[in-house]
């Protein structure tokens, strides 16, 4: 078997999670001498009742015309390859294939720094964005965000505005824009930067897509900078995920009586560094 084309197969080809996938990598790369048939034959990964209908799935022909068009689309990497991430490989269940578009040699660059927040940004967060970026940029660092309005979607344009590096992290297929205001964007940063999902063409932007897609954007850096968030939001489980693989959190304060702040007060609170200037970002980055 050759194990990198059974990875592709197995993400474009089958509905398991991301869980099922990397159990199913640790475990065929000990046996790479079977062949799929005989694999999901001795599996105890898979459902005796599902062997059947995954072995003609993942053998069939019009699986093999998705892939093409996967790979015309843009590109695919996988785990096994020379330019998948270090740090990614480090995180808990890493992808074993991700899809993407763009310029693939930014995921070599040593420095790196997630900025995420709150989509519906104030003009505090705008103001913050803009007072930082050019800074980042400056010290040659590449931003790493979600392609979502607000903090997201400011931190890319601000990025490239400043002749920068970014790498938008997406919940959907590469060819879906989602939300459909970041269409241009997503176009730019295509031919600027890199688009990565886990997602192969068709996927839509389910709401447990958004969770995993979080652990690949604090995955890919040594440290993640949170610039508004509410409580419980979804930059807060960036944030979590983040701390869980001991890598840097950040965060900027804000007034006590913003509900946008309360998150990032709340991560201060709990122990984050507070982002108050450029430097604190460089000295948990460089």
């Amino acid at each position: 078997m050759e194990i990198r084309d059974f990875l592709i197969r197995v993400k474009v080809g089958t509905n398991l999670g991301i869980k099922k996938q990397y159990q199913i990598y640790q475990e065929i790369r000990k046996s790479p001498e079977l062949s799929i048939a005989e694999w999901i034959g001795t599996t105890k990964l898979i459902k005796e009742s599902q062997k059947d209908e995954l072995t003609a799935t993942l053998q069939s022909e019009q699986l093999t015309h998705e892939i093409q068009i996967n790979e015309q689309s843009g590109g695919i990497l996988t785990i096994l390859d020379e330019m998948y991430p270090k740090l990614l490989r480090e995180i808990y269940c890493p992808p074993t294939v991700l899809f993407y578009n763009g310029n693939l040699s930014l995921l070599s660059h040593q420095r790196t720094i997630a900025i995420v927040g709150a989509r519906m940004m104030t003009s505090y967060g705008e103001q913050a964005i803009k007072c930082l970026i050019p800074g980042v940029v400056a010290n040659q660092l590449t931003t790493v965000s979600g392609l979502a309005k607000g903090v997201d979607a400011l931190v890319h344009e601000a990025t490239l505005a400043n002749a920068g590096s970014t790498i938008a992290v997406i919940g959907n297929g590469l060819d879906i824009t989602y939300p459909k205001q970041n269409a241009q964007l997503q176009n730019q940063i295509q031919k600027e930067g890199l688009i990565l999902s886990e997602y192969p063409q068709g996927a839509r932007p389910l709401r447990h897509h958004f969770v995993e897609r979080n652990r690949i954007i604090a995955g890919l850096t040594t440290a993640t900078c949170v610039v508004e968030a509410r409580k419980n939001s979804g930059s807060l489980i960036t944030a979590s995920l983040a701390l869980t693989e001991n890598r840097n959190v950040l965060a900027i304060p804000g007034s006590i009586f913003s509900g946008n702040s309360q998150g990032t007060n709340q991560l201060i609170a709990s122990g984050a560094r507070p982002l108050i200037e450029l430097d604190d970002v460089l000295e948990e980055v460089l």
